[in-house]
This record gives structure tokens, C-alpha cells and sequence, in this order.
């Protein structure tokens, strides 16, 4: 077989991926499935992906498309051929505005299609939770829904044509008959007579409700069911084949090409909270709140309230909006043409919920008190945070840290509004029968909640349970006509189903209409139709013998369960929803944002770790050559720390790793050059006109990269004469205000007027800085240890990190601030140093860690500032964003009067410490700098400030635009009224 994907790689322009790291990164989905594919192809033209289906008809292999694999139920993974269609094939092919329609290829992501709508007031309406991954081919496979598919309908509504490539590698539209189509004469008499044959057994089986998306759409081959559907203006006689592929999961044919049905933007919307005290009586709410036409009822029970409470990301949120402790939330939203109707909206809603409150006796508003069960919330950015929190409903329950998690397969059954309550009952007491409780969210607007019962893949009892409650609960769905499959599809979890909810002779009427576009079964086998067992436990990503053995950690994971001190049970956390593939907004994932190869994602990151953990890749994988491409690019930015909202933390992992390879292999003199800079500092300052001969001598840059590994195009930091001496601050606390300053080697030995703005403008805060220095060991250096963290040198990071602690815990036990300029090292000391010494007085001294900004606005009112008209760019290190430190920044920031602050809206700098200096990531840091830093500030005019407070982000901003970024202790320190900086 190698020798044939040898003539398959040759015939293609894109990629082709045989090595086992590549195919496991392809082996799951966000199901709870795992299937090895056979090759993945990452296609650059739809002639390569001609190419690998022409490939494996040949070769009796099948094919599976595939774009940001966050299928629930396991489309997305099989034994074949996968082609990623994400990375190049998502392209706008056409667009015409005037008459609301496009032409995308099937890799484009939901949210980067709206991008470029938007400036046209159009967009697509479909808005999945996973809009910042989701491809739209992938959406056609499913036949997605999202939050308003109330006021738009669900895909096959948004869906004009698709153009495939059929079985025989021929083209093909599917489309309204007849004009709207090509290459389908032959089977399209086939396609009719099919629907014919079947429509009474349609008309009967099929469920009527919105929300169906279970089994094949056979009612698209029926004249009646287009010109019925939401949004349509079709005649009668009109049918669209279309209709046909969207919802197949990639069975059929392979998508090349899809024709959309555009919507232009709604009005600003208002959005309300309707707090309820009992689950049952907003689920049995829902059908009068829609009466009021909303765009939107998206529930948040309880559950996800308590776990979003936890999640630093969606903290503030919960405190800010959420009043109570209420059993169940719905978020409804109204987009009138004016405010003035989104206004009178929300007196109904509140009217109605006071008629539900009170059963029907008329009370007002205040006497019922509604007014604290109603919040309204107006500004959009306000609303953007309740619908970030409800769209990653699924992460979020999914954040639970113990083994037994929520598990997807009976999760968005649809039922009609009437019945939602009863039906939510009925599946509650079938989770109280096989002892579990499910957490619910999503869309009670249209009657489908998604809910998972919390289970343990890993056990065969739990697995016995899944299958007893999916028995029980499509019963239920069918004695209230609703629908099995609402949303996420059929997949593996429910198409064996598909018999039962559908009957026999529309399962056969499945069967051939596979038959008839996929004759040989070459697209996507055993979904839908001929499907394996859903608890099949050898599809499974815990299948039996799945183990994970023993081995030595360096950090604490103990929060977790599993081998490894827990290390085991934090790579599990991954749920494979893919947040980390997102391409804009937060810091999540750098990496991949300019590569946008799967290997470079947080979850590709962490389906190897899990994979080589437990031996599916070798015996030696954990420490192997590919483990070690795997975290190249891993910039350890702690983004994935605080945006995966199931907290997947991949720079503490990476630590991990690299510790391991550390221990089987010496550091490289690059490495140990990195990891010892605190240590031979003082040294080298001695003699900074030798250190800086490196950037000013020809040749030297070319022969040093040789030897060292740091590149020959990146200027290194400029050793001072001038550097922080320890007599320029106290040793001990003075004062009735005393803080630490930690001194970091970087502001301390190259840019020390840091250091010394600091102490001034600290000083006009009240406070009274000091630097301890060690009493008890030979060496007076204080460091925090992440440079020898960063290459894995544990023992020499837990020695300098015990003696900072040591040092520095006489006065955090007296409550005295710790405060640094530095991110990384200041959140080491707050984050990784807990971690790796794991001990109280660890604790108590991050515990007391605060930023610069943070502690100056304690005092801020003691500060006297001189006005500055001027305009600055502010750029965040990723670890201040990671921690969410930047609104301090902003606030001292905005003390100055006069000063326009913009933040830059970025991802990672792309220096990140070591990255951009080494020669074999180089072009990588630049390449991160280049998607938003850099041009962003080159635009700026000369007189902008460019504010930064990470040494790497200062030095990367110099390098890429000739601009001098300064920290903003400097920049306060110039503003201090008398100052004559």
C-alpha cells in the first residue's frame, strides 16, 4: 500500500499524510469515537481531490471529506482516505450582493464567510455554536442549525445548489430541477420514482418538526416540500436535489462546491434573561415566549451556570448578568426594525413571564418582582458575552475534570414545543433510572435541547447504560412525533437507529437512494445507512485495553484523575470541539493561525499526547523526533489556558514533555545558552562590548547560527554597561506601603530604565519598593526559573524557583505585594512555580503576586499625572491576556488625560522568548507578528506611542517596523507631574 500512496502523492498538489502522528491527529472528532484513517490528503484544487477519489476506486478504499471535524456523533472519522478541505479550499468562488447568493468552496469557516459579507450588509444566517471552525461543507453534511433557525430556517433552507463529484469522478450540480442542474440525467428518473415509491410512508414517518436532520431528506424528492419551507418562494412543482446532499454526511458524493442563499444583517438587537426557579417551568415557557416571534430562546440551565462560574473566561460574565442562583435561564433575543419595537418586545416578555409567574392573575411588574427575573441587556458587546458563554455550551460542560463526562447521542432530539416540558421530564427520570443526571442548553425556541448524561466511556457498565437510555429515549421522542436527530446528525451514535424512528421501509428506501449515487459505497461508509453498533466499543477513543502507564511528572496535576499524577486526565480534558482552530479573535491558537495545519492546533497537540501516552504510537513516541515537531510551534502564549474552555493548559504540558526529553537527551548549546542567561548575566555584563560584537562584525551572525541555533536575521538583545544594580533599590521593607519589585534579568541587563521608571512612579503610588536578596544559599540572584523551565531543565528551574520562594515567603506571610514588570517571569512565579514545587508556601507567595498595573491602581489616586494629547497602541503579552491582566493596563492608562488608548486586537507577537531568535522558527515568529502586530503599527502615524510591557513584544515590534514600543512603566514615569523625562 505505500507504493500506491507513492503514485497517489505524486499526483496531487497538496499534501498527503501517512506517518501514525498524522493519522491520529485524524482519528477523532468531538464524538466519543476513534478510527484510524488509512491516508489524509490536504488537497490545494478540487482536480486533487478528483485525484484521490479516482485513487481509491481503484484501490477499494473510501473517502471521507472533512473540514473542522467537530462532529458530535462520529462523521467525521472512519478507515479512509480523509480530505481535509480546511486549510486551502476555502475560497468565495462567486458572489453577487444584488441577488443575495454565493459560491463558496466547501473549506471556507463559517465566521471568515461572514467577514467578508459584512462589509455588504449581508451575511449567512446559519450560526452554529462552532462558527469560529465550522466549515461550510462540513455544514452541509450535517445540515446544520444554530440558535436562529426560528427566523432563518436550518442549511438545506440557506442551500441553492451543490456541485460534486460523484463515485465515477464525474461532475455533477444538484440543484432545482431542471435548469439548476447538471450531470444527474441519467439517475435523476431514479431519484423521483424513489420519492414516489415512498411518499405516504414519508408523509407518515417523517417527523413535523423544523429540527429534523436524522436520515436521508427523501421529502426533497416530493413536489410540496421545498415551496413549505421556511424563508422558501418556490412554486409548488419545484424540487431541489440539493436538498438531497445537505444532511448526507459526506455519503453520497463529495462536495466541491455550494451555491448559499444570503440574508442581509439584522437590526441591533436587545437581548432578555429570563430567570426561572424551576427547569420545568421555562421549558414549559418556551412556546408563549415564541409567540412573540424572536430571533432567538437559547436555554442555560443550572449545570452550566455553576461550571461557567468556575471558568475564568466566562467568570465575569456569570457575576455580572446572572442573578441568583436560578435552576434554568432563556436567553431571548428580539431584532425589530426599530429600538423602539425591540423595546416594546421586551414589555411583552416581561409581560408574559409575569402571567406565567403569577398564573394568570394580574399583578405588575414590581409587585411580582420580575424586574430581577428579566435582564436586559442592550449594549452588543454586553451581548456578545452571554452568547460566547451559551455558544461554547458544549466546552463548557465538558470541563468537568473527572472521568465520567457528558457524552453526546441523545443530546439534541427535537420534540414540538407543547410537549418540551413533558419531554424533558421523561428524559430526566430516564437518567435518574440508570443513576446519571444530563446538563442541558441550547435551543428551546424550536423544542431541541441539547443535553448529555453524564457517563464513563471507559466503563463497560456505563457503556451498557448509554445504550439503555438511547433505547428509551428515542421511544420517548417518537411518543411525542419529534425527531431523533435535531441537529448534530446521525453519525455513528444514532444511524442504527434509523430503522426504529424511520421504520423498515424507509430505511430500505436509505439504503437505495446510497445505492444509486454511491454504488460501490465509496463515500463515508457505515453512516446513515449500514451503520456499525453505536457502542461498538472498538470504534471507541477508550476502547478496551486503553491504558495509561505510570511515568514521572515535574509539574503538579493532581486536579486531574489518571496515571501520570493526573497528566493523564488533563490531556483527556480535550473533548476535540476544536475552540483552538479559530482564526480571529483572543490569542487561541498562534500556531495555527498561520499554519493552519491540524499538527499546529492545541487539539492536535493534545489527541498525540493522549495517543503516545498510551502506546497507539510506539513505545517511544513521547519523547520521539515527532513528538517533538509536534510542540515546535507551541509558543507556550497560556492562550489555550483560558480560552479552551475545558482548560486543555498545552505550555504546562509542553514542560512536561520537554523534561522528558531533557532527561534522555543533553540540551543542545542553544538551549543551555537560553536556560543559563540568569545565571552567566552578571558575567556577561561585565563585558558588554565583547557580548555585542555578535551583531556589529560580518560573518559573525552566519557562523554563530551554525554554532548556536539563533538566527542570523534576528538581531540579539544589546548587553548594557548601564544595567540595574541591586544598590539602586532597598533589600529590606521600609515604609508603611513596602513591595517586592522583582528584578528579571531581562529589564535588569538590557532595558534597566524599566526597572528605574518602576521604582519612581511606584514610589508617587505610596508604595515603598524593595528587592530581598537570599540569605541562606551562596548565590544572590533571585530568578524565577522559566528559562530553564522553557527547555525542560527542571531540576535547575526547582532550585532557583525554591530559592525564590524561600526568599520572597517571610514577606507574602506578612501580606507585602510581589510585583514585576516582566509577564512571563512574573506568571511563571504565579502559575508554573505552584505547580512545580507544590507546596504551601508556593501557593502563598503567587498569592501575592500582582502586576505592575494592578497594584498602581490600588493607589492611583495618589498619582499625579501630566495631560498628554496623543494617541497610543497598546499590545498585550499573550500571558497578560492568558490571565486577563489587561484591564488594569487600560485603566492606569486611561489616568492620563488626553491619551487615546487602542488596544491592538492580536494573537501572539511571535517572538515568545526563545522562538524568534532560534533558526528554525524564525519565519514562524514572523509570520505571527505579520497577521495583525506588525501592519497594524506600521500604519500608525510617527507621533502614535506604541506601549508593550513584554520584553520579546518590544524587541519583535523593533525588528518588524523600525518602531520603538516602551514599557509602560517608562511612559507613566514620563507623565508623573514634575517629571522632566
Amino acid at each position: 500500500m505505500a507504493s500506491d500512496f507513492s503514485v497517489l502523492k505524486r499526483s496531487i498538489e497538496g499534501d498527503l499524510l501517512e506517518s501514525s502522528f498524522d493519522l491520529g491527529r485524524y482519528s477523532t472528532d468531538a464524538s466519543i469515537y476513534q478510527l484510524m484513517p488509512k491516508a489524509v490528503v490536504i488537497p490545494k484544487s478540487i482536480e486533487d481531490a478528483k485525484e484521490v477519489i479516482c485513487f481509491a476506486q481503484k484501490n477499494r478504499l473510501s473517502v471521507l471529506a472533512r473540514g473542522g471535524g467537530t462532529s458530535q456523533n462520529g462523521q467525521t472519522v472512519n478507515r479512509s482516505i480523509v480530505i481535509d478541505n480546511s486549510k486551502y479550499l476555502n475560497k468565495v468562488l462567486d458572489f453577487d450582493p444584488s441577488s443575495k447568493r454565493c459560491v463558496v468552496e466547501p473549506g471556507i469557516v463559517l465566521d471568515e464567510l461572514n467577514r467578508f459579507l459584512k462589509p455588504h450588509g449581508l451575511f449567512f444566517p446559519v450560526d452554529v455554536s462552532t462558527s469560529s471552525r465550522a466549515t461550510i461543507g462540513g455544514m452541509v453534511g450535517n445540515n446544520s442549525a444554530g440558535g436562529r433557525s426560528i427566523r432563518y430556517g436550518i442549511m438545506r433552507d440557506n442551500v441553492n445548489s451543490v456541485d460534486v463529484i460523484m463515485a465515477n469522478s464525474e461532475t455533477a450540480r444538484f440543484g432545482i430541477l431542471p435548469k439548476h442542474t447538471f450531470g444527474l440525467d441519467q439517475i435523476v428518473p431514479d431519484l423521483l420514482q424513489l420519492g414516489l415509491d415512498n411518499k405516504a410512508e414519508i408523509e407518515k414517518r417523517f417527523p413535523k418538526v423544523l429540527r429534523r436532520v436524522g436520515g436521508y431528506n427523501l421529502d426533497a424528492l416530493l413536489e410540496g416540500t421545498l415551496s413549505q419551507r421556511p424563508g422558501s418562494n418556490a412554486a409548488t412543482s419545484d424540487i431541489n436535489l440539493a436538498h438531497l446532499i445537505v444532511g448526507s454526511e459526506g455519503t453520497l458524493n463529495y462536495t466541491s462546491a455550494i451555491e448559499l442563499r444570503l440574508s442581509p444583517l439584522p437590526p441591533p438587537k436587545i437581548m432578555a434573561l429570563c430567570h426561572f426557579s424551576s427547569f420545568y417551568s421555562a421549558m414549559d415557557s418556551a412556546q408563549h415566549i415564541v409567540g412573540l416571534n424572536p430571533m432567538t430562546v437559547e436555554l442555560i440551565d443550572e449545570t452550566m451556570i455553576a461550571l461557567a462560574r468556575t471558568i475564568p473566561l466566562f467568570k465575569s460574565t456569570v457575576e455580572d448578568y446572572v442573578k441568583g442562583n436560578p435552576a434554568a435561564i432563556l436567553v431571548v433575543e428580539f431584532a425589530e426594525e426599530s429600538w423602539s419595537e425591540n423595546l416594546s418586545k421586551v414589555k411583552q416578555l416581561k409581560e408574559i413571564m409575569v402571567s406565567i409567574i403569577s398564573k394568570g392573575k394580574s399583578e405588575n411588574l414590581k409587585e411580582s418582582g420580575i424586574d430581577q427575573g428579566v435582564v436586559v441587556i442592550e449594549p452588543s458587546s454586553e451581548q456578545n458575552r452571554i452568547s460566547e458563554m451559551r455558544k461554547s455550551g458544549l466546552n463548557i460542560m465538558m470541563s468537568m475534570k473527572s472521568e465520567a463526562k457528558p457524552v453526546s447521542f441523545v443530546e439534541d432530539c427535537a420534540v414540538p414545543l407543547p410537549h418540551l416540558a413533558e419531554y424533558t421530564h421523561g428524559l430526566t427520570d430516564i437518567f435518574k433510572k440508570y443513576g446519571t443526571n444530563g446538563t442541558w442548553y441550547a435551543h428551546a425556541s424550536v423544542g431541541c435541547l441539547h443535553v448529555r448524561p453524564v457517563l464513563n466511556m471507559k466503563s463497560s457498565s456505563d457503556v451498557a447504560k448509554m445504550r439503555a437510555i438511547a433505547l428509551e429515549a428515542f421511544e420517548l421522542v417518537k411518543r411525542f412525533s419529534g425527531s431523533h436527530s435535531g441537529e448534530h446528525g446521525d453519525g455513528i451514535s444514532r444511524s442504527e437507529f434509523n430503522p426504529i424512528m424511520f421504520g423498515e421501509k424507509l430505511n430500505t428506501a436509505f439504503i437505495k437512494l446510497k445505492k444509486i449515487l454511491d454504488p460501490t459505497d465509496l463515500f463515508n461508509p457505515g453512516k446513515i445507512v449500514n451503520a456499525p453498533k453505536m457502542d461498538a466499543r472498538d470504534l471507541f477513543r477508550y476502547a478496551p485495553g486503553y491504558q495509561v502507564k505510570d511515568f514521572p511528572t515535574k509539574l503538579d496535576w493532581k486536579a486531574w484523575s489518571g496515571a501520570a499524577n493526573g497528566f493523564q486526565g488533563a490531556v483527556e480534558m480535550c473533548n476535540n470541539n476544536g475552540a483552538c482552530r479559530k482564526l480571529v479573535g483572543g490569542v487561541m491558537c498562534p500556531s495555527f493561525r498561520i499554519t493552519g495545519d491540524e499538527k499546529d492546533s492545541t487539539r492536535g497537540r493534545a489527541n498525540i499526547l493522549r495517543l503516545a501516552m498510551s502506546g497507539q504510537l510506539g513505545p517511544d513516541a513521547m519523547t520521539s523526533n515527532h513528538m517533538e515537531e509536534s510542540l515546535k510551534l507551541c509558543v507556550s502564549c497560556k492562550a489555550c489556558k483560558r480560552e479552551c474552555p475545558t482548560g486543555v493548559d498545552m505550555s504546562s504540558m509542553k514542560i512536561e514533555i520537554n523534561a522528558l526529553r531533557a532527561a534522555q537527551n543533553s540540551l543542545s548549546i542553544h538551549d543551555r545558552l537560553i536556560a543559563y542567561l540568569p545565571n552567566y548575566a552578571s558575567l556577561a555584563a561585565k563585558v558588554p562590548w565583547i557580548m555585542n560584537l555578535r551583531d556589529k562584525v560580518p560573518g559573525l551572525p552566519f557562523l554563530s547560527e551554525k554554532l548556536t541555533g539563533f538566527s542570523s536575521r534576528r538581531r540579539l538583545p544589546i548587553w548594557r554597561n548601564d544595567y540595574f544594580k541591586s544598590s539602586e533599590i532597598d533589600s529590606e521593607p521600609v515604609g508603611k506601603l513596602p513591595i517586592i519589585l522583582f528584578v528579571d534579568t531581562f529589564n535588569k541587563y538590557f532595558e534597566p530604565e524599566n526597572l528605574r521608571s518602576a521604582i519612581n512612579v511606584l514610589k508617587a503610588a505610596g508604595y515603598t519598593p524593595f528587592a530581598p536578596i537570599p540569605k541562606t544559599v551562596k548565590s544572590n540572584k533571585i530568578c524565577c526559573g522559566k528559562t530553564h523551565l522553557s527547555v525542560g531543565n527542571i531540576d535547575m528551574a526547582r532550585a532557583t524557583a525554591t530559592q525564590l520562594v524561600e526568599t520572597y515567603l517571610p514577606y507574602a506571610s506578612e501580606g507585602i505585594p510581589i510585583v514585576g514588570l516582566e509577564p512571563s517571569c512574573l506568571f511563571t512565579i504565579k502559575d508554573e512555580i505552584p505547580k512545580l514545587l507544590n507546596s504551601e508556601a508556593a501557593d502563598l507567595v503567587a498569592k501575592h503576586v500582582m502586576t505592575f498595573e494592578e497594584i498602581l491602581m490600588k493607589n492611583v489616586n495618589k498619582i499625579a499625572f501630566k495631560p498628554r494629547k496623543t494617541k497610543a497602541l497598546l499590545h498585550g503579552h499573550c500571558h497578560q491576556k492568558a490571565f486577563d491582566a489587561m484591564g488594569p493596563v487600560e485603566q492606569i492608562l486611561s489616568h492620563i488625560d488626553g491619551l487615546e488608548v487602542e488596544p491592538i486586537v492580536t494573537s501572539c507577537c511571535g517572538m515568545a522568548g526563545d522562538f524568534g531568535y532560534a533558526a528554525d522558527t524564525f519565519d514562524y515568529s514572523v509570520k505571527m507578528a505579520e497577521l495583525n502586530l506588525l501592519p497594524t503599527v506600521r500604519k500608525a502615524d510617527e507621533n502614535t506611542l506604541i506601549i508593550a510591557d513584554g520584553t520579546s513584544c518590544r524587541s519583535q515590534i523593533l525588528d518588524g517596523s523600525g518602531r520603538k514600543a516602551i514599557h509602560v512603566a517608562k511612559f507613566l514615569d514620563q507623565q508623573l507631574a514634575g517629571s522632566n523625562n
